[in-house]
């Protein structure tokens, strides 16, 4: 874990592996080298150190650091946004509107985390500094950001996985920092030969149609480049946009059965698991690959989405 490099994705953007779960290729932060040195994610608080130290090997200072982008608040990918801060004194944390409040009052998105992970919460998680205020910056949709001379980023407002969330347009690699927006990148299953991309419907705001929106916009952008929160760039672009809304199409139809049925989160984590494992047989993966303990965790949280979704739509 510790002898990872930055993984160097062109000239000027690098990625360091956060390690999010103490899982390698899980969550990261792209590393942007202009004239303004930005970040996009932070990952949790525990992967402060490997950003620290990323940095470092790539022969930049925390003092240098000027904006911190978090394309949504949830802690895999701001968590630890408060920590960094701390020891960049030059950088300002930018976000979504929707956003800010709860990067300079965390306790409602740790609660919200804390159900989920229960007992695990605190060694994923802490410590979550708040954000001061005067160190926040807020974008909204369309507003740009001048990182360098001739780099201009511009900020998409793109809800599906939450309501909180943008992605980020960089007009030199004419590429977009997606966060969760259209899904997550599976490394572990790249490195099989296996392009693998699936939808993000964690709770409380996945909205699929909203998601399908941001899908169909992102597409249409004709962009030569995604880069993931989960994990890493593709090339692939309509190939990963399509598998995204394939699955997510799957996922619903398979929601809306076990609701319909009266079943929890459980089951529904168990028939979204069995489906994909059919997929990846047909693919050729083994049954035993350690793939299967991130997809297992995956589902977990996306089922505990789809559960809520279908919920509020009966009130």
């Amino acid at each position: 874990m510790e002898d990872k490099k930055p993984i160097q994705l062109d000239d000027r953007i690098h990625l360091i592996d956060g390690f999010d779960l103490g899982v390698a290729e899980r969550t990261g932060t792209y590393v942007i080298n202009e004239n303004e040195l930005t970040l996009v994610e932070t990952g949790p608080s525990p992967s402060v150190k490997y950003i620290k130290k990323g940095l470092d090997e790539l022969g930049l200072s925390l003092d240098q650091v000027k904006y911190i982008i978090v394309t949504h608040v949830h802690l895999d990918h701001a968590g630890g946004a408060g920590l960094l801060l701390q020891d960049c004194p030059n950088a300002t944390v930018v976000v979504h509107p929707r956003g800010a409040r709860h990067l300079v009052n965390p306790e409602k998105l740790a609660a919200g985390a804390r159900g989920v992970y229960g007992d695990s919460f605190s060694d994923l998680f802490d410590p979550i500094v708040p954000v001061p205020e005067d160190r926040l910056m807020v974008k909204d949709e369309g507003e740009t950001l001048k990182i360098g001379k001739g780099c201009t980023l511009e900020f998409l407002d793109t809800p599906g996985h939450a309501r909180h969330h943008f992605s980020i347009y960089d007009p030199i690699s004419n590429g977009l920092f997606t966060g969760d927006t259209v899904g997550v990148r599976y490394q572990q299953l790249i490195d099989e030969g296996i392009d693998f991309f699936l939808p993000s419907t964690s709770p409380n705001h996945f909205d699929p149609n909203a998601m399908y929106a941001s899908i169909n916009r992102i597409r249409q952008m004709n962009l030569d480049k995604i880069y993931y929160g989960h994990f890493g760039m593709t090339e692939n672009v309509n190939q990963a946009l399509d598998q995204v809304s394939e699955w997510l199409d799957i996922f619903v139809s398979i929601g809306e059965e076990a609701v319909s049925e009266g079943k929890g989160y459980d089951v529904l984590a168990s028939r979204m698991l069995e489906q994909i494992k059919g997929d990846l047989s047909i693919k050729g993966l083994r049954t035993n690959h350690d793939v299967y303990i991130v997809l297992n965790l995956d589902m977990q949280v996306c089922a505990l989405g789809m559960i809520d979704y279908f919920k509020k739509l009966k009130q």
